[in-house]
């Protein structure tokens, strides 16, 4: 059977507008036959770090509040909404994300709050590059789990969606334990999509009412996009994600590992997008990460692309540049480097290149927008 991804029209984020909207995609996809009364169920926002509903980089609560509702209408009361953002996993900062990204006022729908920072271990026989994570104390425990991710480019993966979104299960500053273990793009990439075969969501849905462009998936640009998405196969619903801002399969990472699986269709051809497809617009203008690398597999044979990755890459590749005028020494950028290459130096940060990754976590978690992303020389 082909894999179904639902498109529905969602031109904003009024409350009626956007309830419609979750309320076909989950008719649709025939989610009622399977949750049942007594279930846990876990909801999986896109909780990056303290930012303002309006900012894009966080899921939106307008969609959290309508899915709440749906549930408790059908008499699913235990309703957990948890996630592990950027930095320590603390009360103290979970309670302070809540509060600014909106989640406390959707949770007042009918859901709890997880303040539990406990966390356990979860094997993956699937895995090819990990096979045990450290998860979040919600996942382990939730029968049915739907992931809300938020529509933004990466300035690593250049996708933060359904696959993407899967990282917050990892508890607080293990995820930069696992930026070091690998280190690598690809096998990061690997990574997470072992990560989404143990997670296993049983219900993705995209807030792409507003997205984010260029650099993403906290100091880019916020872009109306008018749409929500939803799919049971994640991998799936990623390649038309990709599409749908202008980027090829064979760019993303993961989406292409997740054909090279066997997780998802080599192209859109073999999936049967459902609702109202005639929305799905590819918006080929859609503003790219600074840190995009060069592409040379489509203009040379692979081996010479390796090669020319390897002698190139210090010239070619991105990197972190701190702005001084703007950085407030608060040190978030230096707690979250996996390779410990910045410092905290007369009270502002300093990127030291040697031993960078180019992970971008500096980029990501800054919350005064002081890390940039420098294209290499060549570019």
């Amino acid at each position: 059977m082909r894999p179904q991804v639902s498109i529905r029209k969602t031109a904003t984020y009024e409350q009626t507008v956007v309830r419609r909207s979750i309320e076909r995609h989950l008719e649709a996809l025939g989610v009622w036959e399977e949750l049942r009364p007594g279930m846990k169920v876990l909801l999986k926002p896109n909780l990056l770090m303290s930012r303002r509903p309006e900012e894009a980089t966080t899921t939106h609560p307008a969609l959290v509040a309508a899915l709440i509702e749906l549930l408790r209408e059908r008499d699913i009361t235990d309703i957990t909404l948890a996630d592990s953002p950027g930095g320590p996993y603390s009360r103290a900062l979970l309670g302070a994300i809540y509060r600014t990204t909106g989640m406390d006022a959707a949770a007042a729908r009918g859901a709890t709050l997880n303040e539990d920072t406990a966390a356990g271990e979860r094997n993956c026989p699937e895995g090819r590059v990990c096979h045990r994570f450290d998860l979040i104390a919600p996942v382990l425990e939730a029968d049915y789990i739907i992931s809300l991710p938020k529509l933004k480019t990466h300035g690593m993966t250049l996708l933060s969606g359904a696959v993407k979104n899967l990282f917050g299960c990892i508890p607080g500053l293990l995820k930069a334990e696992m930026h070091n273990r690998y280190p690598e793009l690809e096998p990061f990439a690997g990574m997470l999509l072992d990560l989404c075969q143990t997670v296993r969501p049983n219900l993705t849905i995209v807030d792409a009412v507003v997205g984010m462009e260029g650099d993403g998936p906290s100091g880019g640009t916020p872009r109306q996009i008018g749409l929500t998405l939803a799919a049971r196969n994640p991998y799936a619903l990623d390649l038309v994600l990709a599409a749908l801002i202008g980027l090829r399969p064979r760019q993303v990472p993961t989406v292409r590992q997740s054909i090279e699986r066997g997780l998802a269709p080599d192209s859109l051809e073999g999936l049967d997008l459902i609702g109202e497809p005639e929305a799905f617009r590819p918006m080929a203008d859609f503003q790219k990460p600074a840190s995009r690398a060069v592409d040379f597999s489509s203009h040379v044979p692979a081996p010479l692309a390796a090669l020319a990755r390897r002698l190139l890459g210090r010239l070619v590749a991105p990197r972190p540049r701190v702005q001084p005028d703007r950085c407030v020494g608060c040190g978030r950028c230096a707690e979250a480097c996996p390779m410990h290459t910045i410092t905290i130096e007369h009270r502002r940060a300093v990127i030291h290149s040697r031993g960078c990754i180019q992970c971008f976590c500096c980029h990501e978690l800054c919350p005064a927008r002081a890390i940039v992303i420098k294209k290499g020389w060549i570019r």
